[in-house]
């Protein structure tokens, strides 16, 4: 005859079948640790980016206006603002060629080159131009020297970054030949 007792008893592997409540306490805090750490390094990786982002917007549209200067004013003619040495306009005013009038002027925080073709944007959507001046520190006319001018601007990207926006200020003097 069989035994009662044993025929209702369940096997002990059927208690083995799930996790514990411990057991998936543990793993959630592991897993909630290792998505922390993933997340920060994600921030961290974002934030680098922005920053190389804004300086590297501030530092090439320097060079480029820098570089489009050093071609223009060597170029020129006449150089008639600003007129006489030491004085400081905010915009310059050259003719190249003899026939050409050339005109930097800062307008809405953009650096504008407007000529005969029209007028055009030399910083890029990524960054703003201020404290634009222009200095005479030589004048042909006068001092039997080229014509030379200081040239000073501030370049600050309009990236949005943890520490502030990217600035920095570009100065360079460039003589006519």
């Amino acid at each position: 005859m069989r035994n009662k007792t044993t025929d209702y008893r369940l096997p002990t592997t059927d208690y083995k079948r799930g996790f514990t409540l411990i057991e998936i306490i543990i793993y959630m805090a592991l897993l909630a640790i290792f998505l922390l750490t993933l997340t920060d390094i994600f921030v961290s990786i974002l934030d680098v980016q922005l920053e190389s982002d804004a300086t590297s917007a501030v530092e090439q549209d320097g060079r480029f206006i820098l570089a489009r200067m050093s071609y223009d004013i060597p170029r020129a003619t006449d150089i008639s603002t600003p007129p006489q040495i030491g004085q400081t306009r905010s915009n310059l005013i050259m003719t190249i060629a003899g026939v050409t009038t050339y005109e930097y002027a800062e307008n809405g925080g953009n650096l504008q080159l407007i000529n005969d073709l029209g007028t055009n944007n030399l910083n890029s959507s990524e960054s703003t131009i201020s404290n634009l001046s222009f200095q005479r520190i030589a004048n042909s006319a006068v001092s039997g020297t080229k014509d030379t001018i200081k040239i000073q601007f501030t370049i600050t990207s309009k990236t949005t970054r943890t520490g502030g926006p990217e600035t920095k200020i570009f100065q360079t003097t460039i003589g006519r030949r």
